[in-house]
């Protein structure tokens, strides 16, 4: 409805002498208050500037040169200052809830993206122990976007970035080999940085009912590194996997170094004089993209800072194909994605094809205080952990539930709690009561619910909000995509559960005349499938029973 609105008033603009640069974005908002209609624009207003004229002058023009087919719209009218309030008619809403009935499960997809390639890389956590509660918001805020994004049409693959070199994996591979020692009654002291956590424990008790002890002499770091990094990444997938998410591919960092990524990306800066060696370091100009200090690419070592292999790596990734490529970092990230943006653009590629989602950290709270989490530690909480705690459902739902932008403090004791409290439970009891509805109806009635009722039965300002409510599922699917934020949908889908209890509460399904009955519970089932497709795009369950 909201591209129907946005062409019949660009026809009726075609009236005034403007270019195309001359009209701004024509711009549907659903109005705050109920009684102003059920789309507004304001277009009029943004047009004052331009044509030198009183807005509400100009929306009476635009008004009046109106074309708009009657079956959609009941009425227009002029409201405040120029706003343009359109009430919809009754029969397109009873059109489009058929429209429901009929898509059932692929109610909400669209086109808008068809023919897109678009690569989303999430979680990228080197394998160095569990996902922690810190990784869960990236997995999760990652794998939701590539839900929405599929669902406006685009072709989405989902990658996991990783570096299994480097000092990190060392400290891990001399961790499980002292660990190993200890396990054998040898002397051995941690490395200092070491990784502490049980499951380095683990790992060595593993290596022992491989080996025994015949790794007690072994010098090299390898074995104990590379059985770590095995059984990590089984562990991390394991994980993803209960948290309903597949990828689609895995890169490792050393890959660019192989196929000499490196090496070129170095040369080509420096043929553009974007590079340059300094102090024994080699140096990119971001000077020369607005940052007030060039950054180091190479240190004195020889080491390259990690901006260097992901400049690399993203020009691999517009090697590919991809329309678009999608990073989803965590605010540590805010100050330094930059450089890497400015290193593909200087290397020719067009940096807008790189969106980057900076998402800000989870605190879990335990007790009513803040859970330190380090991965280094003994302290840290696992995602399996929190899982086991709380349930995969809740605790993907309460990943998605906020900003991306705004801090996130997981309360596991709301998360635990079984009733309307907790807003999962809420989402899916409102789901599984329906069915039981729909269920009490199949038994006391002979008809089939499944045959086509009489929607224009639904006249009751409750079932005519509900259906209101429905209809804006595929626009919430859209915006929420075009945000990148997850939790417009399960905000939408929380009013679109209270509009069903408002219904429930005021238009009895059970009791009244056959054909009502059947209207009414054909507009519950159009309810209980937009909760199953919006449920299923947020990667939760949504159960008949509960």
């Amino acid at each position: 409805m909201k591209d129907y609105l946005r062409s019949i008033i660009n026809n009726s603009l075609q009236q005034f002498d403007l270019s195309e640069d001359d009209i701004p974005e024509i711009q549907i908002e659903k109005p705050n208050q109920p009684e102003h209609g059920d789309a507004a624009s304001n277009i009029a207003m943004n047009l004052a500037s331009v044509l030198k004229m009183n807005p509400r002058k100009i929306a009476e023009q635009i008004v009046e040169g109106l074309k708009y087919d009657n079956q959609k719209i009941q009425s227009v009218e002029i409201a405040g200052p120029g706003f343009i309030n359109f009430r919809y008619a009754e029969n397109y809403l009873f059109d489009e809830l058929a429209v429901i009935l009929s898509k059932g499960s692929t109610f909400g997809k669209s086109d808008s993206l068809k023919g897109k390639r678009i690569l989303i890389e999430f979680v990228s956590a080197n394998p160095t122990g569990p996902l922690t509660v810190g990784h869960g918001r990236n997995a999760v805020l990652g794998d939701t976007v590539a839900n929405l994004l599929e669902w406006i049409g685009a072709e989405v693959d989902r990658e996991y970035y990783f570096n299994n070199a480097g000092r990190q994996m060392r400290k891990l591979g001399e961790s499980v080999r002292a660990r190993y020692l200890q396990l054998l009654d040898k002397k051995a002291e941690l490395p200092e940085d070491g990784y502490e956590g049980e499951y380095i424990k683990d790992i060595a008790q593993k290596l022992i009912d491989e080996h025994g002890d015949n790794l007690i002499e072994t010098k090299e770091v390898d074995p104990f590194k590379d059985k770590a990094e095995q059984l990590i990444f089984d562990d991390i997938q394991a994980t993803l996997q209960r948290m309903n998410i597949e990828m689609d591919s895995f890169f490792n960092e050393k890959e660019v170094y192989e196929d000499g990524s490196i090496k070129q990306t170095v040369e080509k800066l420096r043929e553009k004089d974007l590079a340059y060696d300094k102090d024994g370091a080699t140096w990119f100009r971001t000077t020369e993209f607005g940052k007030d200090q060039d950054t180091v690419l190479i240190k004195s070592t020889g080491e390259p800072t990690y901006r260097l292999p992901d400049i690399a790596y993203h020009a691999n990734k517009l090697d590919r194909g991809y329309d678009q490529c999608i990073d989803v970092f965590g605010a540590d990230h805010i100050d330094t994605y930059p450089d890497v943006l400015s290193g593909i653009q200087a290397l020719g590629y067009d940096r807008s094809k790189v969106d980057v989602i900076v998402y800000q950290f989870v605190t879990l709270v335990k007790d009513g205080k803040p859970f330190k989490m380090s991965t280094r530690k003994a302290n840290f909480i696992t995602l399996d952990e929190l899982m086991d705690e709380v349930g995969a459902d809740v605790t993907r739902f309460f990943f998605e539930m906020r900003d991306p932008n705004t801090h996130l403090e997981f309360d596991v004791g709301q998360a635990k709690e079984a009733g309307e409290k907790n807003p999962v439970f809420y989402l899916q009891y409102a789901h599984a009561r329906i069915h039981s509805i729909l269920r009490k109806v199949e038994q006391e009635y002979t008809f089939n619910i499944k045959n086509k009722p009489k929607l224009e039965l639904l006249t009751h300002e409750s079932e005519t909000a509900l259906i209101k409510s429905l209809l804006r599922f595929p626009e919430m699917i859209q915006s929420a995509a075009d945000s990148r934020e997850p939790h417009r949908l399960i905000n939408y889908l929380e009013d679109l559960a209270s509009a069903f209890t408002s219904f429930y509460h005021d238009c009895r399904i059970l009791g009244e005349e056959k054909e009502l009955v059947q209207a009414r519970s054909a507009l519950a089932k159009a309810t209980a499938q937009v909760l199953a497709n919006g449920l299923g795009i947020l990667g939760i369950s949504a159960p008949e029973q509960m």
